[in-house]
């Protein structure tokens, strides 16, 4: 059986979790080392159950924990060349637990099959992550100003798909950010707004998605409602429909099973 939750998501940290049968793998540790074993514990897991930490990127929301995590646990750690060596730099004694994936290829876990694949963000090789498991496909975009071709066309019409909603662009223009901070998130090296999100969700469900889970929220320039409401506007007028929600901030959410792409909270 294959599952998965987001065990935190926003601008302030994020970390998922995609299990099949053993196989744990752990998306990103932008929250403590404390706060991810006591997450694993909840599940009945433990740091020794995970199989691999995949980290999308460099940045403090997605890595956090890692100083803190590599210092008790040696879990393999895989990313893009360019991540692996900024976390060689960042972090004493990580070197050996560096798995370097090149854009495009793959990784073997068991039956679990992981591709890295690009993103447009404003940093070296930040990445996208798709998963082929028994029970189908899952896609894990976030951190993208624009959806680059080659992750835009592999992610698409997976069972299950994580998409960053980040902004509402009239919030964000209107908020108190300084203007090149601005700049920067609506940019196409920055993060994918509820508009641009839904034009991707509507074209994902109509080639086979039937779960979409809003993503890396923004704390200040956006809300789950109006996430939630841009998107589920766009499907409609599409026609389509999905189980649709936005992941939350500092809880875990609920786990969604392949399996017959069902929510089992």
């Amino acid at each position: 059986m294959t599952t998965f939750r987001t065990l935190a998501s926003g601008s302030s940290g994020n970390a998922a979790l995609l299990s099949c049968g053993e196989i744990h793998l752990l998306i990103d540790m932008g929250i403590s080392c404390r706060r991810i074993c006591r997450s694993l514990g909840e599940l009945g897991l433990t740091p020794e159950s995970l199989s691999g930490i995949l980290i999308t990127h460099e940045h403090g929301d997605h890595i956090s924990g890692l100083a803190t995590y590599i210092k008790k646990y040696r879990t393999p750690i895989f990313c893009a060349p360019a991540v692996s060596r900024q976390l060689a730099y960042r972090l004493a004694g990580v070197e050996p637990l560096l798995r370097p994936v090149e854009m495009g290829q793959a990784a073997s876990f068991g039956p679990v099959e992981v591709e890295i694949l690009p993103t447009s963000h404003d940093c070296r090789e930040s990445a996208a992550w798709h998963f082929t498991t028994p029970e189908g496909r899952v896609g894990y975009l976030t951190d993208t100003g624009v959806i680059l071709e080659e992750a835009g066309e592999r992610l698409l019409g997976a069972e299950l798909l994580v998409l960053e909603s980040n902004h509402d662009v009239e919030m964000l223009r209107s908020g108190p950010y300084p203007y090149s901070l601005k700049q920067r998130i609506l940019g196409d090296w920055g993060h994918l707004s509820n508009a641009a999100a839904a034009q991707y969700a509507v074209k994902s469900a109509q080639a086979g998605t039937r779960t979409i889970l809003l993503a890396h929220l923004s704390d200040e320039n956006n809300t789950p409602r109006r996430a939630l409401e841009t998107v589920e506007a766009a499907l409609a007028e599409a026609g389509v429909a999905v189980c649709l929600a936005a992941a939350p901030k500092d809880v875990m959410s609920e786990m969604y099973r392949l399996e017959g792409m069902k929510c089992v909270g």
